[in-house]
């Protein structure tokens, strides 16, 4: 698992160990690693049904073996094939439709008030345990986490004395690809009055004493994972094996009660705009971007990553592609698994009441306006500023589709990619 790290071209100091250079003009993309890599890393690893769903479908997005159209400009004439997305939402290619149609939904839903942005980080210790139970750990952090900020809420001595709503969202990667599973909270500042008389506004630039959710949480935590441990509800295959045996589970809740759980808290949005903008930074994000990975030679990968604790300077790191894919499958989400929720007056049974109640009281029409649906094109144009029909040749007209195309099975390097021609014979 060979890697190395350096700094790239941002503040306070020079480039050092930079990647050979992609030949010019090449865009590297996961689907492109997947194709040289993926076959002999599924050989040397085992795949679960979902990781291997997750590469047939990432190798496959917007090639020939799915499908699509034909388009054609209908002012200089210039055609080009269009292929279907896979869908799958652990592709780098198909989140943008997805991520806007989601915040053009949330837009209705915003109050005219501060927003908190808090985080609720598992430690490393139960990273093992995790791995091998995934949607059972990652219940109980939503689970956890829910209940520390509905209790905080409904507690008059933190000011608010009410019920809180909050979208709450599971990223389980750090900037390097290893696994750091972590929940981000997003909370309008203030809280619907237990008779539901009043909206109590949250002091500001404050919410909660983050000092004493982590406590909270970290006891809610331990203590649903000790109730699954009692129920036999964890398997413990891999590196969790260490604490299938009650001295052995006993020896993880020791280590969890000495280790600081660190809840933090981003500075407060300024209003209903901004936390959009915020909200589309992170809600259908994937482990790492297309646009991030810079080379693939020579069996390694180099990636952009930004170092947060080195006043965010950007640098690159370089993996055997193995470890690359290693990495970035530790992120594959059980099947159907939701990885956005909602609680409190936002939860989805209360919207109708809750939610309205709070929108009466904030002086703004109980029911939500309805916004029309809107096509992809409709969504990347309004929200996005792009227009996917404009001719990429002229810049005046507009793509029609002209003819449909079938679907032409396993890719099988059928019309190979100018990137995996250039990996192939290199200048």
């Amino acid at each position: 698992m060979a890697s190395s790290c350096g700094h790239s071209h941002g503040p306070g100091g020079p480039a050092s160990a930079a990647p050979r250079a992609s030949p010019a003009g090449v865009r590297w993309e996961v689907a492109d690693i997947v194709r040289l890599h993926g076959e002999a890393y599924a050989q040397a690893h085992p795949l679960t049904p979902p990781e291997r769903a997750v590469l047939d479908d990432i190798v496959r997005c917007r090639t020939p073996a799915l499908g699509g159209h034909l388009e054609r400009c209908d002012a200089c004439g210039f055609e080009r094939p269009a292929y279907n997305s896979c869908r799958n939402r652990h592709c780098p290619k198909c989140q943008t439709t997805a991520k806007l149609r989601w915040l053009a939904a949330r837009e209705a839903e915003l109050l005219p008030v501060p927003y908190f942005h808090l985080v609720f980080p598992l430690p490393h210790a139960l990273n093992r345990l995790a791995r091998a139970n995934k949607k059972l750990l990652y219940d109980h952090l939503f689970g956890a986490a829910a209940d520390t900020l509905k209790e905080f809420g409904a507690d008059p001595e933190h000011h608010l004395g009410g019920t809180v709503g909050f979208t709450t969202i599971l990223h389980t990667w750090d900037q390097l690809l290893r696994y750091h599973v972590h929940l981000h909270c997003l909370i309008p500042g203030g809280a619907l009055s237990p008779d539901g008389s009043r909206w109590v506004s949250a002091r500001e630039n404050f919410l909660f004493p983050v000092k004493a959710l982590s406590p909270v949480f970290r006891g809610k935590f331990v203590q649903r994972i000790e109730k699954s441990f009692a129920k036999g509800e964890f398997v413990f295959t891999g590196g969790a094996a260490p604490f299938a045996t009650p001295d052995g589970f006993r020896r993880l809740i020791h280590q969890l009660h000495k280790t600081d759980w660190v809840v933090y808290a981003k500075p407060p949005f300024g209003g209903p705009n901004k936390v959009l903008d915020y909200l589309g930074r992170y809600t259908h994000r994937v482990a790492i971007a297309n646009h991030r990975i810079l080379n693939v030679q020579d069996g390694r990968v180099t990636f952009a990553w930004r170092d947060r604790r080195d006043h965010d300077r950007l640098k690159h790191c370089t993996l055997a592609a193995h470890e690359f894919l290693r990495r970035f499958l530790l992120h594959v989400l059980p099947r159907g698994y939701t990885r956005i929720r909602h609680f409190g007056f936002l939860a989805n049974r209360r919207k109708g009441t809750g939610l309205a109640r709070c929108r009466q009281l904030l002086g703004l029409c109980p029911e939500a306006p309805k916004l029309p649906e809107k096509t992809a094109r409709e969504l990347l144009l309004d929200r996005a500023g792009l227009d996917p029909s404009l001719c990429p040749a002229c810049g005046r007209g507009t793509l029609h589709i002209i003819a449909e195309l079938p679907r032409l099975g396993p890719l099988d390097d059928l019309l190979p990619s100018s990137i995996l021609q250039s990996a192939r014979h290199p200048p």
